[in-house]
């Protein structure tokens, strides 16, 4: 997978990804343990975050999965599905009120070139995502009353670098229309990620968290809400960093007063939008 930064030319770096070589099994809870720890240190509403389905396949394809383990790709997924399902409930359980699922495989295939690289590899990007919008919708489906859903879609973020560029339109209206989620957050700090027209097919129930924290001035921002706000009507939208401060092992190149500035950048604007 390339993978490349506004200022260097596209590179390419090794990870690690998964590989199901036995039966998927939920033996134990994943997020349980540190949602109870935040919840203990906080009044307000923790979020969970956890990879969407997608994640566990995308990066191998088909080739993800032993045939061992799963001749019938189908009990793959419902198998998946079965633990997602399993540890909502027990967030619910616990008083989690917020999920948020991390939908990178497909933001990555806005990517024209991620596409063909697809294609190549005998994968219909068309098909992928109608697959990572059912797994995801049934994942979530029956969840407990009372949690709201969001996902983020993101077009990687390790180290500071990225994987994939191209506006939202070639899977908007079917992921804004179909995804069964309360609110997406939406990485849009920067001219990879597009233009905000895919916005139009944002279904009327739908929040829209505008991922535009980076270097960005006070006032551009606003501007930038702005020309969103063409599409989606302001009392829907909000305002947050482009992505997490360390969403893997590797971190990114922040330190903790980067990240106290860009937080207090999302209250400064928060307060002179929405008041």
């Amino acid at each position: 997978m390339r993978c490349s930064t506004s200022a260097t030319p596209a590179a390419r770096a090794r990870f690690q990804t998964a590989y199901v070589e036995a039966k998927l099994r939920r033996d134990q809870g994943i997020t349980t343990d540190e949602f109870a720890f935040v919840r203990a240190l906080t009044g307000r509403t923790p979020k969970v975050t956890m990879p969407a389905p997608s994640l566990i396949h995308f990066f191998r394809g088909d080739d993800t999965v032993s045939r061992d383990a799963y001749p019938d790709l189908e009990a793959f997924w419902i198998d998946l599905v079965a633990i997602y399902r399993a540890e909502i409930a027990a967030l619910g359980a616990m008083g989690c009120a917020y999920v948020q699922l991390d939908e990178v495989p497909c933001a990555v295939l806005c990517d024209p070139e991620v596409r063909r690289i697809a294609r190549a590899h005998g994968l219909d990007p068309e098909a992928l995502i109608a697959s990572y919008i059912a797994a995801a919708n049934a994942a979530i489906a029956g969840r407990p009353a009372g949690i709201t859903v969001a996902m983020h879609l993101c077009r990687g973020n390790y180290k500071g670098r990225w994987m994939a560029e191209g506006g939202y339109e070639p899977i908007a209206e079917r992921l804004f229309a179909e995804m069964q989620v309360d609110a997406f957050f939406l990485e849009y700090d920067s001219e990879r990620a597009g233009g905000f027209e895919p916005l139009r097919f944002m279904p009327a129930d739908r929040r829209v968290v505008l991922g535009l924290v980076s270097s960005k001035t006070p006032d551009l921002l606003v501007r930038r809400i702005e020309e969103a706000s063409r599409y989606v009507a302001l009392d829907r939208l909000a305002i947050s960093p482009q992505c997490g401060f360390a969403s893997s092992v590797g971190g990114n190149p922040l330190s903790l007063d980067d990240q106290r500035r860009k937080l207090a950048r999302v209250v400064e604007i928060a307060d002179r939008v929405w008041g």
